[in-house]
């Protein structure tokens, strides 16, 4: 029995590879039923090429259908204007899933004033590092950064992410030509999740993409939201009340941090819009509920 890795799935076929080789596998019965992802650890039978058994995950996520992500390498540019609404679900959505954001602030030779705000805002809590895939600054500390990892890329369109990925690829013997042609359209074509080793056991994972990220994908409570933002940890202690929901009750120490500056405040505005929307949606979820 071999051990492997899902690259690509296809229809009933799964790309799995092992140390050195690629097989094309199919699945049976109770495994084809449960669903095997990319990116799952499985045991297979390079032989009969079947898949025998999925190793326990990291996580899994729903959309884009992609298990054991690592890390996601968040990419901003000052132009076109940095949308910190995605910026903060993407950061929410990686902390609800035990993912590890990078914020990678791109073309920094042209424009550095938006970045200061971002590395004020952000940089204490998260992984903030200034790059140009154009110019190749600082591309080494981020390959460092993914190594031995399974990372994906996010970000808006325009941003530099096809360029970002090229330039982790580049001098690397892989299959940087197949990347860059299917990356380099233009058009995001992407229908399905594919895996694309950078070195060893580094991927990088080619997605449909984060962008649309819905607030039902975040898949928590409103009430649960407070304890994904590490900026509000050293205040909410101090609130009146343990279930501080930090919006309109009295004597709330993160609101007071706001107010004096030791808490963004837009960021802080940014915050009570996510949780107005998860809000409305538990009571979608009751209503329907209700109705069945």
């Amino acid at each position: 029995m071999e051990k492997g890795i899902v690259l690509k799935k296809l229809s009933n076929k799964f790309w799995v590879e092992d140390i050195s080789n690629l097989f094309i596998c199919s699945a049976r019965g109770n495994l084809k039923d449960n669903g095997i992802f990319v990116g799952d650890n499985v045991l297979f039978n390079a032989d009969a090429l079947n898949i025998k058994e999925v190793l326990k995950r990291k996580n899994l996520l729903v959309r884009p259908p992609l298990a054991n992500l690592e890390q996601m390498i968040i990419v901003l540019a000052y132009a076109p204007k940095p949308d910190y609404l995605m910026l903060d679900k993407l950061l929410l959505f990686c902390g609800i899933n035990k993912i590890n954001p990078i914020i990678c602030l791109n073309k920094i030779e042209v424009n550095k004033d938006e970045n200061e705000y971002i590395k004020k805002a952000y940089g204490k809590f998260y992984s903030v590092l200034e790059i140009s895939a154009h110019k190749k600054i600082n591309i080494d500390k981020l390959k460092k950064l993914l190594k031995g990892k399974i990372s994906a890329s996010a970000g808006q369109s325009g941003v530099g992410k096809s360029a970002l990925i090229n330039s982790i690829f580049d001098d690397e013997k892989t299959a940087e030509g197949y990347l860059s042609e299917k990356i380099l359209r233009g058009k995001n074509t992407t229908r399905h999740c594919e895996l694309f080793k950078v070195s060893g056991k580094t991927y990088i994972a080619d997605t449909p993409g984060f962008s649309a990220l819905s607030i039902n994908l975040l898949n928590i409570s409103y009430r649960d939201l407070p304890a994904f933002y590490p900026d509000f940890a050293d205040f909410s202690d101090n609130c009146k009340y343990n279930s501080c929901m930090h919006l309109k009750e009295i004597d709330c120490a993160v609101k007071e941090a706001v107010k004096t500056g030791l808490i963004d405040n837009e960021r802080y505005q940014r915050y009570t819009i996510i949780l107005e929307d998860l809000k409305e949606f538990d009571k979608k979820i009751k209503y329907s509920r209700k109705n069945v």
